[in-house]
């Protein structure tokens, strides 16, 4: 960073494009969380099924997993921005077949099939949409748009299931929630069609498109297993988020150990993402980070620690606080992962990056949420979470050991020669 001017913590803002693209996220975002709790909502009142809620993950994840080398390989070698608009047109087509579904009691089937329509769109939209940031800021500029795109997530995830759950509640039915997730997705459609890009879009209209054959859409995995650094990352996560699953046992924890009812339910769940858009807010207005790998395996040692207090507390408001705790730390993760994502990976090859990461996470969270399931009701809920707090903290001490580069990463910018030597 050069010394004559002060850290601007409102640097991405600045160019009107990453505006554009950041509102349109954060609506289309909370209409995607309003849609959520609607359809766990209705599918469980409809069919008192415990099971029925678990086949929701499982339909939207498939597409993730079947897709991620395919949708990676397409964002590298088309225009993003056009990819990310087909994806929303089809959410919001797919949302109003679900409105209608909804609103003439139509069958269960044809719900999961607009579900997995869903999970198609948003596997190709995903790496198109995570990398639109840097071709409309420039380098310097990618580490404060990471907290912000962040922060604009989490923001969504507060305040998207408390407004489905408020139309819910004052409408009684969930189809209005639907068609307003078609709408939230066709507004993202025009803010796109207002991105003029044009930053990192001019070098890759002159590229070349590579034939889409196994050596293309494998280059993704070759370039992490070359870069130690994101590869830890990335691989740090995926074994925190699979072991420290307290979330998905917050029914269990309000109503059976801290006795807190649907309204204390509704704290604990929105806890971690209070945290973690207050955490946001701060990383923006701090200078970039200097010593960025010793304060990622800090943050998540941190989220071990506090899984295990909150797996053993008593206390509803000390289990808030180990929440709370848990989603700012979470933050400073997501802020450096996609800062790294961004500032080490050349342009050609951000999609199938991209594509790799949001694999990594997704079957994470799914596969997360099933393995504290299933060991909550082999050893029960305490020792689940505090055995998966622990299993974190030993995750950390052995990506520290086996990746030493990333005890050393100190900025996230330094990396601009190191991918020319990891391309070449």
């Amino acid at each position: 960073m050069s010394s004559h001017h002060p850290h601007d913590p409102y640097q991405a803002l600045r160019y009107r494009d990453f505006r554009l693209l950041l509102s349109g996220n954060l609506i289309a975002s909370l209409g995607n969380q309003m849609l959520g709790l609607a359809i766990g909502w209705e599918l469980y009142t409809r069919t008192n099924s415990a099971l029925a809620l678990g086949y929701v993950g499982l339909v939207q994840v498939i597409p993730v997993l079947l897709l991620a080398l395919v949708t990676g390989h397409i964002a590298d070698q088309y225009d993003r921005k056009k990819i990310v608009i087909c994806a929303q047109l089809v959410l919001a087509a797919s949302s109003l077949v679900l409105a209608a579904l909804s609103y003439s009691h139509g069958p269960l089937i044809s719900i999961y099939g607009c579900l997995l329509v869903n999970g198609i769109a948003s596997a190709f939209n995903n790496p198109a949409s995570k990398t639109l940031p840097v071709e409309v800021v420039p380098v310097e500029a990618f580490e404060n748009s990471a907290t912000w795109s962040t922060s604009s997530w989490q923001l969504a995830a507060v305040v998207g299931p408390a407004l489905g759950g408020l139309i819910i509640s004052i409408f009684g039915q969930t189809a209005l929630v639907y068609v307003l997730n078609a709408v939230a997705a066709s507004s993202f459609v025009v803010m796109l069609l207002f991105v003029k890009g044009g930053l990192a879009s001019a070098g890759r209209s002159l590229r070349r498109r590579e034939p889409t054959t196994l050596r293309t859409l494998g280059e993704g995995i070759g370039f992490l297993r070359r870069s130690p650094i994101i590869l830890a990352a990335i691989t740090m996560d995926l074994f925190a988020v699979l072991l420290g699953g307290a979330t998905t046992l917050l029914p269990i924890f309000a109503t059976d150990i801290l006795h807190v009812g649907a309204t204390g339910f509704g704290w604990l769940r929105a806890a971690p993402s209070v945290g973690a858009v207050l955490m946001a807010i701060y990383l923006a207005h701090r200078p970039p980070l200097q010593r960025a790998g010793p304060t990622l395996l800090f943050a998540v040692a941190g989220f071990g620690v506090a899984t295990i207090f909150f797996g053993l507390s008593r206390s509803f408001w000390l289990s808030l606080l180990m929440l709370f705790t848990l989603g700012g730390l979470d933050n400073i993760s997501m802020v450096i992962r996609s800062t790294l994502t961004l500032t080490r990976v050349p342009n050609e090859m951000r999609g199938r990056v991209q594509a790799i990461n949001g694999l990594f996470v997704s079957t994470s969270n799914q596969l997360g949420g099933f393995e504290s399931g299933l060991t909550a009701q082999l050893f029960g809920p305490i020792p689940s979470v505090v055995g998966g707090g622990i299993g974190t903290i030993l995750v950390v001490l052995a990506t520290a050991v086996i990746w030493p580069e990333l005890r050393r990463l100190r900025t996230l910018r330094e990396a601009a020669t190191e991918i020319e030597a990891v391309v070449s």
